[in-house]
């Protein structure tokens, strides 16, 4: 944004187009095969929890704290995103790969264009997004599933909290928006129209190895931690060994651990 902004005020964002064009194809193994709405909703549910399961939120949450938390609330919010909207319907694999993007656009898309907002207006830069146009996405929502996957009954299935499991998936497999791709034929070289998808999710697992990884142990580890006064310490402790050591990707609950410690510093100490 920073170097954008020095030659342009206003740029084009392509954030829509792997929500609505069916841009995440590990994602969708997981309910590919599910049996009704019951089983759509474990399968699914199950995968957004990943971060910590239901059943290990008694590990993560001091005594005191646990006493006053739902651990069925996220499940019923869950859930509601998809009940508010009755002309969903969960009989086939395209209904349910169709429901997952509608669930992706609903809660995972805002959170990108606020962050986007974010980091483009810092540095002066406004974002348009043409995948978003209303009429376009009225659009994209009707395309059946087929036209946006290829590869439905081929779906790989991945360990996201695996070490390079999202990296080796992009490099052997490049489905998915397929429709927009041939859309773009004419207007595009094949390079661009059939490059494999490169992630770009930050934090990346290395950030709190090596150097790092001693202020990741200072911040969340040390005496001076005050979420402690929340979270569990000894549950702190595993998950940063495990990730150091690499027998698990914790990649994002340890971000999430390190942002709620400092605004734990910043607010409570």
């Amino acid at each position: 944004s920073r170097l954008a902004s020095k030659f342009v005020k206003v740029c084009l964002q392509g954030t829509g187009g792997d929500e609505l064009y069916g841009g995440y194809p590990w994602r969708y193994y997981r309910i590919f095969k599910s049996l009704d709405r019951k089983d759509f909703f474990n399968q699914y549910y199950n995968f957004w929890q990943r971060l910590v399961g239901d059943n290990e939120k008694p590990q993560l949450f001091n005594a005191n704290v646990l006493k006053t938390v739902d651990i069925n609330e996220p499940r019923r919010i869950f859930e509601r995103v998809f009940l508010f909207n009755d002309k969903l319907k969960y009989d086939t694999p395209e209904q349910h790969i169709q429901n997952s993007l509608y669930f992706e656009i609903k809660t995972f898309l805002p959170g990108l264009l606020l962050v986007g907002d974010k980091l483009s207006m810092a540095s002066g830069l406004e974002e348009r997004f043409p995948f978003l146009d209303n009429d376009l996405v009225n659009f994209a929502q009707k395309i059946p599933v087929r036209h946006k996957l290829g590869n439905l009954s081929e779906m790989k299935k991945i360990d996201e909290n695996a070490f390079g499991a999202k990296k080796q998936s992009y490099r052997e497999h490049n489905d998915g928006k397929n429709v927009l791709r041939k859309a773009m034929m004419d207007f595009l070289p094949e390079k661009i129209i059939n490059r494999k998808k490169q992630g770009f999710s930050a934090p990346d697992e290395s950030w709190y190895r090596g150097e790092n990884a001693e202020y990741v142990k200072e911040l969340l580890l040390s005496g001076n931690t005050v979420s402690t006064e929340f979270i569990n310490k000894s549950y702190i402790e595993k998950i940063v060994h495990e990730h150091i050591d690499e027998k698990i990707n914790h990649r994002l609950l340890i971000w999430s651990f390190m942002n709620f410690e400092i605004w734990c510093q910043k607010f409570l100490n």
